[in-house]
């Protein structure tokens, strides 16, 4: 069974003129459509569903990270942020953090944020108040100073606020035992 353009594009109202099916109460019925005026089963539907479905577990999609992958996940952000590209014919390395940080103020903020992220992260990997303390004055030092133009810009290259911050928390969890 096919339908007409004209059905699809603007249904027919009901003869008796009581307005639409979804005052009435009644739920609709005829045949599902696809694209090319197919016919498509009730049953089909729902299998089609089923394979995209998504589990979060309690709602988190990193829940189930081990500890070593959340450290990798801190690490490659980080290098995202501060080393991931070379300037073309010198060895000096920038990252994101450089790019964002020159628009004014907003730039600044948004990278402070990430990095405030990443100083949560490693306070939920159990890093002490004195590691994150110091990690917190590196975000601080890079997101003052980067407020000021082109030169806060090129100290956010030099200085790499979040590899410093992930060095910090590596050589804190290397120092941990083992569980």
């Amino acid at each position: 069974m096919t339908m007409s353009d004209d059905d699809i594009l603007a249904p027919r109202r009901s003869r008796s003129g009581s307005g639409s099916r979804a005052s009435s109460g009644k739920a609709a019925r005829g045949p599902i459509i696809d694209q090319e005026g197919h016919e498509i089963r009730p049953e089909t539907l729902e299998q089609g569903f089923r394979e995209f479905r998504f589990d979060f577990g309690q709602g988190n999609p990193f829940a189930n990270l081990t500890r070593e992958q959340r450290i990798a996940r801190l690490e490659a952000i980080a290098k995202l942020l501060d080393v991931a590209f070379i300037l073309p014919g010198t060895n000096i390395r920038y990252g994101i953090d450089g790019l964002i940080g020159l628009i004014p103020v907003v730039g600044d903020i948004i990278t402070t944020a990430i990095s405030l992220w990443l100083v949560r992260e490693a306070r939920a990997l159990g890093a002490p108040w004195y590691i994150t303390a110091r990690m917190l004055g590196n975000v601080a030092l890079d997101g003052v100073v980067g407020i000021v133009p082109f030169a806060g810009d090129a100290f956010d290259v030099m200085f790499r606020a979040n590899m410093r911050n992930v060095r910090l928390l590596r050589r804190w969890l290397e120092k941990q035992p083992r569980m």
